[in-house]
């Protein structure tokens, strides 16, 4: 394995983003994949920040290989030593390797890592031309130089691969991002045409494809404890040690323009539609993951497994999942093709994996991303159906009570939230009705804005919470 001299003819899937979830996740397919001796395609690592940098290095020194511990919700532990990356390219201003190696005729795939807030969409999922580094990433494709977006980025590569014939490549998202890779290949057209690129754009359109996937693995941001752990149970002094938890999943679309590995050897599942895969995964386990962290920061918890472990915690991600969820997955002439319930189930189980030590202020982030993401669709469908959305509206409720402690400067750790204006943010706080005008709020809500049922709704969940913040308080007290 050498990171930094690359194999010039294997088909290449080159990754955009060498953070742990990627690392503990497509890595780890590709490792599967070695291990059974299938060593046909490469994977190359890079980063489009300057971020990470200590990590980076690590790697690189390490020949793009460290530990991966996965622990099951047992406590079992595993330690293996992943040797996936063939490649890592050290990030430099500009990302002129980064680019030439997208440009390659080897590279077949092109994926990313980025939160909903790197896709740059507006409320209405549209490029959103207001903001600011993108307005700055289309002076740059204007003068044909790389972005520091993922649209600036992939715009060049695309550039070079046009202009060296270095035929199709599929762009695959790994993320979060509900339908990622139809909303990437709009943005990323978008984008050209913004920049005057209306050739390009005619000729990513036929030669690139754009499969949807949906990705799932909890992945802790590596505790500083981890060095020691892994020195402990390996010998290896490992800089660049990554941790998650047992369970694994990858379900993509088969929509690939130039080949791809052969992941459905090793537990991929390959589908013609990841939609009800993706929307069960968003709604069930991302919404109630941020349920959970909003709720155990109320109640002064710092890990998720403690807040799953409290009955009224878990009490509410349950029926937020069981009243409104699956009454919209599960549709009547609309089965599901996953056991909601069992999912359901599942997920809770592997919140409460105490061996993670999964932080609130991780999962807590990125609400002003997350509630139109992962909440406002069942409540918008739900209130299509005039049904109830008491449970529901508790995710709401717990995010309000959450801002307000920012508000306030009383969290007990710094908010990070790429998605969000602070000055919108503290304005809904100060607001005589911050309900409504959290409800009001057309970036979260979309077309339900300020619906009343909506408004009502969360208004008495929120009465709910203060009660639940309350009893927490008191107990607090007493002990």
């Amino acid at each position: 394995m050498n990171a930094t001299a690359p194999s010039l003819s294997r088909p290449t899937v080159l990754h955009l983003g060498l953070g742990s979830f990627h690392r503990a996740h497509q890595a780890a397919y590709q490792q599967r994949l070695m291990d059974a001796g299938d060593t046909q395609w490469a994977l190359v690592g890079a980063n489009l920040r300057p971020d990470m940098a200590q990590t980076l290095e690590a790697l690189v020194r390490q020949g793009g290989a460290y530990t991966l511990e996965t622990i099951a919700p047992n406590g079992t532990v595993h330690y293996q030593w992943m040797d996936a990356l063939s490649e890592v390219i050290p990030y430099a201003p500009g990302l002129a390797a980064v680019v030439q190696r997208g440009a390659w005729p080897a590279t077949r795939i092109i994926s990313f890592t980025v939160t909903e807030a790197g896709y740059c969409l507006d409320g209405q999922g549209a490029l959103d031309a207001a903001h600011t580094d993108l307005a700055q990433d289309l002076e740059r494709a204007r003068r044909g130089e790389a972005g520091t977006t993922l649209y600036g980025v992939l715009c060049a590569i695309l550039q070079a691969r046009r202009a060296t014939d270095a035929g199709p490549v599929t762009l695959l998202s790994c993320d979060n991002l509900r339908h990622n890779g139809d909303r990437l290949r709009a943005g990323l057209l978008a984008f050209m045409r913004q920049a005057q690129l209306h050739g390009l754009a005619d000729w990513a359109q036929r030669h690139t494809s754009c499969p949807n996937a949906m990705v799932d693995r909890i992945t802790p941001r590596p505790p500083p404890e981890l060095r020691a752990r892994v020195l402990a149970a390996t010998g290896r002094d490992d800089e660049a040690a990554v941790m998650a938890e047992r369970f694994t999943q990858w379900v993509i679309e088969d929509r690939f323009i130039a080949g791809r590995p052969a992941w459905q050897t090793v537990g991929v599942e390959l589908v013609p539609s990841v939609a009800p895969y993706e929307e069960a995964k968003i709604r069930i386990l991302n919404a109630s993951h941020s349920c959970i962290a909003w709720a155990g920061t109320l109640a002064g918890l710092e890990h998720i497994h403690e807040g799953c472990a409290v009955p009224a915690i878990r009490q509410m991600a349950w029926d937020y999942v069981t009243r409104d969820v699956i009454a919209c997955l599960c549709a009547p002439g609309r089965p599901s093709p996953l056991d909601l319930p069992a999912y359901r189930d599942t997920v809770l189980e592997r919140f409460g994996n105490a061996a993670l030590r999964d932080t609130n202020q991780r999962v807590a982030a990125d609400g002003f991303a997350k509630i139109p993401g992962f909440i406002a669709p069942t409540l918008r469908e739900r209130l299509a159906d005039n049904a109830a959305i008491d449970a529901a509206a508790m995710l709401p409720a717990l995010f309000l009570a959450f801002l307000q402690r920012w508000h306030r400067g009383t969290l007990p750790y710094a908010y990070q939230d790429q998605a969000m204006d602070p000055a919108v943010a503290h304005a809904i706080c100060a607001a005589p009705d911050p309900v409504a005008s959290l409800c009001a709020e057309p970036l979260l809500w979309g077309e339900v804005a300020g619906h009343p049922q909506l408004v009502e709704s969360v208004r008495r969940a929120s009465e709910r919470v203060r009660a639940f913040v309350d009893r927490t308080e008191t107990c607090t007290r007493r002990s």
